[in-house]
């Protein structure tokens, strides 16, 4: 089983417009409302890739009971409401507008240690964990470095998807996983890296402060993965146009099923699989969702460098 936390969880709405144009009034084709959040996709999309996984986190009862007709969740129930996330897909162009709420403030002083316990207590029977997405108020940014720290002392593979303060601590926690995108990456490293050796430079000195792996986004670009003595960069002949708020946690769900799966994964297979399994969400016009048929057409055509070990 593999396990992700969501502490900060949404309702994703999305509303589908044939064209966006600022301070204009639109009628909206459609409207979708499902639950989200970073750790919510990334268990949607491993579900799809046939893996088994629950969902833990923080959330308020509607939504707790809301997710558990869809998948296998147990969620500390602290949050007074769940936010939204509102996102506005252009039929014309295929892109999307995001708009984020900052969400509720936790008020219940005993829930960072209750969800702590809960995923301690989960240890033993999971393969891989996912700690995604933002923190709701009231939430200590040490929680996700403290709870990563407990999972790989366990032996469990471990992945932080976070920004700010919460991810500057999980950097610190040896043996664990970084996946961020390059905004997430300069507030992390202080540095502007475009090329694929510039991120090599950026991320070594996390690789020698004892972090097992990170993994970069870039977009259209493509990724680049650095491990210790190693890194590569890996990407599509032609990126594909639409919704790529999903896309990060379809790459995160790729690279949690390799890393549970194996001790030591194979590393450009791990990459090349992160991207088409991103791509394939791209096309999907809401988050935590993948074409699976795409998926496996466009992972014959990734394209892998390997980069020098800086």
């Amino acid at each position: 089983m593999i396990l992700t936390v969501t502490m900060n969880p949404a309702y994703d709405m999305t509303y589908r417009v044939e064209h966006f144009a600022r301070g204009q009034a639109h009628r909206v084709s459609s409207v979708e409302q499902r639950l989200g959040g970073k750790g919510i996709n990334v268990t949607r999309v491993l579900n799809q890739l046939g893996r088994y996984t629950r969902a833990t986190g923080f959330a308020d009862h509607a939504f707790a009971a809301a997710a558990e007709l869809e998948m296998p969740v147990d969620f500390v129930h602290a949050l007074p409401w769940v936010r939204r996330t509102v996102v506005i897909s252009e039929s014309d162009t295929g892109t999307a507008t995001a708009l984020w709420e900052p969400g509720a403030r936790v008020s219940n002083p005993h829930a960072a240690e209750q969800l702590a316990v809960r995923v301690a207590g989960l240890l033993p029977d999971i393969a891989g964990l996912v700690i995604a997405g933002s923190l709701p108020g009231g939430i200590d940014a040490e929680l996700p470095a403290r709870i990563a720290r407990t999972a790989v002392a366990a032996g469990v593979p471990t992945i932080c998807d976070l920004d700010g303060e919460a991810q500057h601590l999980a950097a610190r926690v040896p043996g664990v996983v970084l996946i961020s995108n390059l905004v997430e990456l300069h507030r992390l490293t202080d540095t502007r890296p475009e090329a694929p050796d510039a991120v090599v430079r950026a991320v070594r000195p996390l690789i020698a402060a004892g972090v097992r792996a990170v993994i970069v986004t870039r977009g259209a670009l493509g990724m680049v993965a650095v491990t210790e003595g190693r890194a590569w960069s890996a990407g599509l002949p032609e990126p594909l146009v639409g919704n790529t708020t999903g896309a990060g946690d379809a790459a995160t769900a790729a690279v949690i099923s390799a890393l549970s799966a194996t001790a030591e994964p194979d590393w450009p297979a791990l990459l090349t699989d992160a991207v088409a399994t991103s791509a394939a969400a791209v096309v999907i016009p809401v988050a935590g969702e993948i074409d699976r048929r795409l998926r496996d057409h466009l992972a014959p055509t990734v394209r892998i460098a390997e980069l020098a070990a800086i």
